[in-house]
């Protein structure tokens, strides 16, 4: 299986700098094929802006997404993330592993997302009507491929728990699992969550290793989170609110999940 693993932590010495080194040597020693887009390290460009393509504005003024459109469209996005691009077509999972600051993922990796994911390769696809409404959510260009996020946090685990002060872990990430995964069609695997970092010895860093390489090799076989696909007649199109005999009366992220499936 060819592995990519998008990772932005800026310290290599770091517990997320050992979990990443531990996850490629243990998935190269299962004989998959892996590749590290290590932000910091690569210096990546978070902000978006005109540089990220070799033509000039398609208006009189930089526009993000219609500018983004014209330069994936004609071959001139600039070569860092056109090499990104072809990073995510080349792998059958994606990884994304980051500490959680103020409950998202850092800048960097933000910006990875805002500039790779560009007009007409991850969103902005598919036809548009009364029956459909673009391919996402659990359709488009990541259809067909697995993704999993790998996240430190030094808060508890009680302290994301579904009373927890912090709101429930799935909560947290659903921006990012529901949003920046399954939007362009990801299957997105449950996340691999270390709480409370700052309480790590080394019996306990020994335990955690075991849990994500006894993760790492189901990545194959575990059970996406059933999130419910846009095109699939739960939604009505083009509200895309659920239709009222689904979930009737409930609301909030959950009712985005089919425990059918």
């Amino acid at each position: 299986m060819n592995i990519l693993i998008v990772y932005a932590h800026p310290e290599p010495h770091s517990l997320n700098g050992a979990l990443k080194d531990f996850s490629v040597q243990h998935l190269q020693a299962q004989g998959h094929t892996v590749q590290v887009s290590d932000l910091y390290a690569m210096d990546w460009k978070a902000p978006i802006d005109a540089t990220d393509s070799l033509a000039a504005p398609v208006g009189p003024h930089f526009h993000p997404s219609l500018d983004s459109k014209h330069a994936y469209a004609n071959g001139v996005q600039s070569p860092d993330i056109a090499r990104e691009q072809d990073k995510l077509r080349w792998a059958d999972t994606v990884i994304l592993q980051f500490p959680l600051w103020w409950f998202s993922m850092p800048a960097i990796l933000k910006g990875w997302i805002d500039r790779v994911y560009a007009y007409g390769f991850a969103y902005g696809v598919g036809e548009h009507s009364d029956q459909r409404w673009g391919e996402r959510y659990g359709q488009g260009a990541m259809s067909g491929k697995r993704a999993m996020l790998v996240v430190t946090t030094g808060g508890w685990e009680s302290h994301y728990s579904p009373r927890g002060i912090n709101g429930p872990i799935d909560d947290v990430l659903f921006p990012i699992q529901h949003g920046v995964l399954h939007y362009p069609g990801f299957d997105v695997l449950p996340p691999f969550v270390v709480y409370r970092t700052s309480r790590m010895d080394e019996a306990r860093f020994a335990d955690v290793r075991s849990a994500l390489g006894q993760r790492l090799d189901t990545l194959a076989t575990t059970a996406p989170i059933p999130y419910r696909k846009q095109n699939m007649g739960d939604y009505m199109i083009p509200a895309l609110t659920l239709r009222d005999e689904i979930a009737p009366g409930q609301s909030g992220y959950a009712v985005h999940l089919d425990a059918s499936q």
